[in-house]
């Protein structure tokens, strides 16, 4: 009888995809094997505003999704360092002010790299963004492709979440 149980329980999962110019989040729901999305944004910051106002706002607003939706979760992509060191940096400060805001909704927390995420949502840890936003619409069965890619991606986050923690979270 457990197993009928865990089917009808039901967890919200928040998904980022940091970044200081532009941080993506997402918030799906799960019951059972059943994903939907509930609704998806971006959290943005002109260059021209200090540093510390861009990740405060980073924070704040995070924080409101957080207080607004109420998910128990989160799936948060890390830092993929590449070619441009500056840039990875930025997304790291901005990655801090979204996890501390998941700390104060004391959100159990899932880290993932693009290649996970990728190879969560598309099968492949090589795909490319067209891919991973159409595979995101399909599995959370949205009319169109959620905008900006950012959003998408965080999407993309919170169902790589339910891939490495499963159903484990909806029996609690």
């Amino acid at each position: 009888m457990q197993g009928s149980t865990v089917a009808t329980r039901e967890r919200i999962i928040l998904g980022i995809d940091p970044g200081l110019a532009n941080t993506g989040w997402g918030i799906v729901s799960q019951r059972g094997a059943k994903l939907s999305c509930i609704a998806y944004g971006c959290v943005s910051s002109p260059a021209q505003v200090e540093l510390s106002l861009r990740l405060r706002k980073i924070h704040e607003q995070i924080g409101a999704v957080i207080d607004r939706f109420k998910p128990t979760c989160v799936g948060i992509e890390t830092v993929w360092f590449g070619q441009n060191i500056t840039a990875a940096f930025a997304t790291g400060q901005a990655r801090g002010a979204a996890l501390v805001a998941c700390a104060e909704g004391n959100l159990s927390v899932g880290e993932f790299t693009p290649r996970q995420i990728k190879l969560a949502v598309v099968g492949t840890g090589t795909a490319d963004k067209e891919q991973v936003q159409y595979m995101v619409s399909q599995l959370l069965s949205l009319d169109s492709v959620p905008s900006p890619d950012h959003a998408a991606d965080a999407l993309a986050a919170a169902i790589c979440y339910t891939t490495h923690e499963g159903f484990g979270g909806l029996a609690r």
